[in-house]
């Protein structure tokens, strides 16, 4: 098992910088990936970010390729999104979770965290 807990999101206004904190626990060296996703009000839940754990690769949605960035702390087994130039299109509900083992899709997943841009 294990347990993703995500934290940071909050009212900020547009062109604002924000970061996100995912911290995991439990059986964490089974983790080879770990993602952000967010689902916005009446939209469906899209990935915004991944990071491969043992090799460090990346990938961004091309909605937050050069504003968006995914990074990882190993000591403190928490992965950051560090957001800037907020739009409120990036306004949604932001999720971290987790791929383990030999599962080909995310497993385990946080509560999710809101993240809200006003004009």
């Amino acid at each position: 098992q294990v347990q993703l807990v995500e934290s940071g999101g909050r009212l900020v206004q547009a062109g604002d910088s924000l970061r996100l904190s995912c911290a995991a626990s439990g059986r964490t060296f089974s983790m080879n990936a770990m993602g952000w996703f967010r689902r916005a009000p009446g939209k469906e839940r899209e990935v915004v970010a991944q990071l491969w754990w043992r090799t460090g690769s990346t990938y961004y949605a091309d909605s937050v390729k050069g504003r968006f960035t995914i990074s990882r702390d190993n000591a403190k087994n928490t992965m950051y999104l560090q957001m800037n130039s907020l739009k409120p299109e990036d306004t949604a509900v932001y999720y971290c979770a987790a791929l383990t083992g030999a599962s080909s899709t995310y497993d385990y997943w946080g509560q999710g965290t809101q993240v809200t841009v006003s004009s």
